[in-house]
């Protein structure tokens, strides 16, 4: 395969993204593009020489598509990628990969099925930092990794007030399945990926119900719909004994200092400071009686290009990527779980039968 050709199903803000990093790919291309609003993919179709396509129906059948970006609204992400994959399509399916875990099992089928390249674009896997600590968590540096804090606190950044983004049926929820789901599957990776066995969670929506808190992100529809939470904590724990607290916000009255994603990792040989997405990275540990902190040296990547740039690769050597569907929903019953424990206020127990 000397080209990767792609279909993209959705040319707004994210799908755009993507087109653009598909670009930069010599050995890439987008030759189909479908959005229910035409101008945004004939526009996209100006930009790449792609075709417009009428539906994603037509879009998947085509036999020159060999990869498809199912792009689209979190509400679609299932159905289009589950049509994808029946048409026996590569798929990168954004985040997050469904609005239930039920759902995202349905796709790991098709997935395993298919026996095709999936994805799921959780981009913050690629960065510096990240592959950093992976390489030290394989030598054993950082021991055993007993204990993880991740957070992404905002003050004011709920986007779209009113529009699918705040409305639950369409969404999924709020800050927890919008940028909380980066930081569950952050910090899972770099834990080495143990199995979520139980969860408490709790979810607040204080600011969002009275219009205050929102962001630049998106288009304001102000006789809208706002039904998600704009807080949730979580405390999960691991089949290995591990434990994570996973805090994320919307909107909160929180000092500057504390608003920005960060994920530590607490091992018994040394402790890890990850500021996602970068190249910042803190080590801690103890030695000769002492204990040090010190910084490492990390590479500063282009994460998006590196994330479509793996998954090429993997689409050209017939191997599966280091973010792949069953990640996805992993961390789609984690969300469901802490969804549900904020609603009945009780442990929720996680069965992976």
């Amino acid at each position: 395969m000397e080209k990767v050709r792609f279909g993209i199903l959705g040319c707004g803000f994210i799908g755009r993204v993507h087109i653009t990093q598909i670009l930069e790919q010599k050995d890439a291309e987008v030759v189909a593009v479908y959005d229910p609003f035409v101008k945004l993919a004939e526009t996209e179709a100006e930009r790449t020489g792609a075709k417009v396509i009428a539906t994603p129906e037509e879009l998947v059948a085509m036999p020159e598509v060999d990869a498809v970006i199912v792009a689209s609204p979190n509400k679609t992400h299932a159905d289009l990628s589950i049509l994808a994959l029946n048409a026996g399509k590569h798929v990168i399916c954004e985040k997050p990969l469904s609005l239930s875990g039920a759902k995202a099992r349905e796709i790991v089928a098709a997935a395993e099925k298919a026996g095709t390249v999936t994805m799921v674009p959780h981009q913050m896997r690629w960065a510096g930092s990240s592959q950093k600590v992976k390489e030290l968590t394989a030598k054993g540096e950082l021991g055993e990794i007993y204990y993880g804090k991740a957070s992404w606190i905002r003050q004011c950044g709920i986007p779209g007030w009113g529009s699918w983004f705040t409305r639950f049926e369409e969404s999924g929820g709020g800050p927890l399945i919008d940028i909380g789901v980066h930081m569950l599957d952050l910090s899972l990776y770099l834990m080495g990926s143990p199995k979520p066995v139980s969860v408490f969670g709790s979810t607040y929506a204080k600011f969002g119900p009275r219009k205050m808190g929102t962001g630049s992100w998106g288009t304001p529809e102000w006789d809208g719909v706002y039904d998600v939470e704009d807080l949730a904590s979580a405390l999960i724990k691991m089949d290995n004994g591990a434990t994570l607290l996973l805090e994320v916000s919307w909107a909160a009255n929180a000092a500057p200092e504390v608003c920005k994603p960060m994920v530590n990792l607490f091992g018994t040989e040394g402790g890890a400071e990850v500021i996602p997405g970068g190249k910042d990275l803190r080590l801690t540990g103890m030695k000769f009686g002492q204990s040090f902190t010190c910084d490492a040296n990390c590479p500063d990547v282009s994460l998006r290009i590196e994330m479509i740039r793996h998954f090429i690769d993997c689409v050209k050597e017939g191997k599966q990527t280091i973010a792949p569907v069953f990640s996805g929903m992993v961390n789609n019953i984690v969300l469901d779980a802490i969804y549900e424990s904020a609603r009945t206020g009780k442990s929720v127990d996680i069965s992976w039968d």
